[in-house]
């Protein structure tokens, strides 16, 4: 029974210090662990930000390029015909749309899917102000139209994407 108690003497003294330095190491540890997370966040941060940022300029820029007014005028071209330009005008919008559409890793899901509901519905202005015009008429005519239709609108769905686009990006810094 003697050498019990000894060795419980010797056991649970060694057991309290073993206990304490296992807690004090691993909080040690621990703590060196959220430093170095720390700074990792903190170094990809300082890579990420210029490219976020790079990315919402360059949705706003496709957002003011995608603009029905802007587009009209930009994309008609002398002696083209309102067919031509309204294959124009379309293809203009997805090719923009799709040398874009990387982008959206770097902006919010909601951000993105009001960038993809302008470009939808600029589409449907473009077809809606086609069919108001003869096929073989000039694409002035048809530039026409799209401008009437446009400043009919009140928020035309590229200057809604924009305006959250650009409140998104200002709340980055």
């Amino acid at each position: 029974m003697n050498s019990f108690w000894d060795l419980l003497k010797i056991t649970l003294p060694a057991l309290a210090v073993f206990l304490c330095a296992f807690f004090l190491v691993k909080k040690f540890l621990d703590n060196e662990q959220k430093k170095r997370d720390a700074e990792l966040k903190k170094s990809a941060s300082q890579i990420l930000t210029p490219i976020r940022l790079q990315a919402y300029e360059r949705i706003i820029i496709f957002l003011e390029r995608i603009h029905p007014t802007s587009l009209a005028m930009r994309v008609n071209k002398t002696g083209m015909s309102s067919d031509q330009l309204h294959g124009e005008l379309i293809k203009t919008i997805k090719g923009e749309y799709e040398h874009n559409i990387s982008q959206q890793i770097y902006i919010s899901s909601t951000a993105w899917e009001l960038v993809k509901t302008s470009k939808e519905e600029t589409i449907k202005i473009i077809n809606l102000s086609s069919t108001k015009v003869q096929g073989a008429s000039k694409s002035t005519d048809l530039a026409q139209v799209i401008i009437q239709l446009s400043s009919s609108v009140d928020r035309l769905p590229s200057q809604i994407a924009l305006e959250y686009v650009k409140k998104e990006a200002a709340s980055m810094f």
